[in-house]
């Protein structure tokens, strides 16, 4: 008996061997199927992305081929072929229903994604961007005062920095897009659970205790988030109104409605905070650009009333230039697609290399253009200037391989399905560090404080976020106090 069973063994062992198992074709990537039958690379790739997808970079140049959990996926990491794979919508296409299914419980029908994106194109452009704006404005500046309202200007709060700026920006703008009422402060508190796990939703690895706090948390939020939908909207023309009466259109019933919504609220809503967090964290750990920064909006403060007005009738571009700066060293977006028919992709380089339908291709913009030594001279370093000429205008003249390049940066992506909600992200985060600096004294509670490092099991999934938290110490201004 005991011979039979190990027989069998061997032979579900062999078959899984042979199944699993490539062999490089000619003018194909260079392979890298690791010692792992089946799974690959795939432990190594969940626990630290970046610091395996730079190893393999250092191995085999700007693309090759992995093997990840019985999938094959390509690596492309030369910016200058990036458009071969983003201008390419027949051979490349998205398929994010996996992805869907195992973060959100949610199975959407077969929709035209360029019906979606003109929907969200029409509130988050023009005059709905600008509405949306000072909407925005108005909520952290009555969230971040309200907290102090009665305090003595003397007196010092303390708090972590990521947990300040996260919870902030997160309920400003769930009170901005979701118009709920009253329950902000709760479908934070939920979201955070359910974000701390969404790694291990995603590579789908989480233990039996981590799994019944996910699920519990994702129902709670769908519980959160019924009456926003049902409420429809406090205006006609409301974005949450909008999306949900487009899903209406295709079909899609209550229940599902109400599970795109948290969909919908992880999107808008995870990046801002943690970026904040970054920039904050980074000029408080650098106090020629903290000065550089709070000259420029001390200047604008005293010209015009409020955060929203100084930023759209001034330029400010020191401050543009540390976010850019801040993105760059904490944007971690992988941009994946499908090959849906087997095709040659001409790099920029001259070389022509064969991928197989039913593989998938990634670019990794973290690693090159972002910290990519040939474009950006010591890459690791926070130089809050680098994106500004001597003359204030913005630099986007950088280089690799002498050949100046399209893509230098890519924290929302790039191509057809660039964020559409970028512009509404990046005002929300300068509004915010401009309410914060010219409202608060903000320090560090340890001057000799380091930023804490990133947690690399977020490499891949938006704005990289802490391994832990700074923590500082913040009081009203006593001009603003006076107010």
């Amino acid at each position: 008996m005991l011979c039979i069973i190990l027989s069998v063994l061997i032979g579900l062992f062999t078959l899984v061997l042979l199944f699993s198992t490539r062999v490089r074709r000619q003018n194909e990537p260079p392979l890298d199927q690791g010692l792992l039958p089946w799974l690959g690379h795939a432990l190594t790739f969940g626990k630290d992305a970046a610091k395996f997808l730079a190893r393999m970079k250092e191995k085999h140049g700007d693309i090759f081929t992995v093997r990840l959990a019985g999938r094959y996926m390509t690596v492309l990491l030369d910016p200058a072929s990036y458009d071969a794979v983003l201008g390419d919508t027949a051979s490349f296409t998205q398929n994010r229903s996996q992805l869907l299914k195992s973060i959100f419980s949610l199975v959407l029908p077969d929709m035209q994604p360029s019906a979606e994106r003109t929907l969200m194109e029409q509130h988050f452009q023009g005059a709905s961007l600008s509405k949306l704006n000072g909407a925005m404005g108005a909520h952290l500046q009555s969230l971040l005062l309200s907290e102090h309202q009665g305090c003595r200007s003397a007196e010092w709060s303390q708090d972590g920095l990521f947990s300040f700026c996260y919870s902030l920006l997160f309920r400003a703008g769930y009170l901005t897009l979701f118009e709920g009422r009253d329950n902000d402060a709760a479908v934070y508190k939920e979201f955070r659970k359910f974000d701390g796990l969404l790694t291990k939703l995603a590579y789908r690895s989480l233990k039996g205790e981590e799994r019944q706090t996910a699920d519990s948390s994702r129902e709670r939020l769908w519980r959160l988030l019924t009456p926003v939908r049902t409420s429809g909207g406090s205006e006609s023309g409301s974005w949450q109104q909008n999306y949900c009466r487009f899903l209406r259109g295709e079909g899609v019933d209550e229940e599902t409605q109400t599970r795109a919504l948290l969909l919908q609220l992880w999107t808008t809503q995870c990046n801002a905070g943690p970026a904040a967090f970054w920039l904050l964290g980074f000029l408080l750990a650098h106090p020629a650009a903290m000065e550089a920064v709070k000259a420029e909006v001390g200047t604008l403060h005293h010209l015009t009333n409020g955060p929203v007005a100084a930023l759209q009738a001034h330029r400010t571009p020191v401050l543009d230039s540390a976010l850019a700066e801040t993105l760059r060293l904490t944007a971690a977006v992988m941009i994946n697609r499908e090959v849906a028919r087997a095709r040659t992709l001409a790099t920029a380089g001259g070389r022509e290399y064969h991928l197989r339908r039913g593989d998938r291709v990634c670019l990794f913009p973290f690693l090159s253009p972002q910290m990519d030594p040939e474009i950006h001279q010591d890459p690791q370093l926070f130089k809050y200037d680098r994106f500004l000429n001597e003359d204030m205008t913005v630099k986007d003249a950088f280089y690799r391989n002498e050949k100046r390049l399209k893509y230098y940066t890519m924290p929302w992506g790039a191509g057809r399905n660039v964020c559409v909600g970028k512009d509404f992200a990046v005002a929300s985060i300068k509004q915010f560090v401009f309410l914060v600096l010219t409202s608060l004294d903000v320090e560090l509670c340890d001057p000799e404080a380091k930023l804490p490092p990133v947690n690399p099991s977020r490499y891949g999934f938006g704005m990289l976020q802490p391994k832990g938290d700074l923590q500082i110490r913040y009081r009203l201004k006593r001009t603003q106090h006076r107010m």
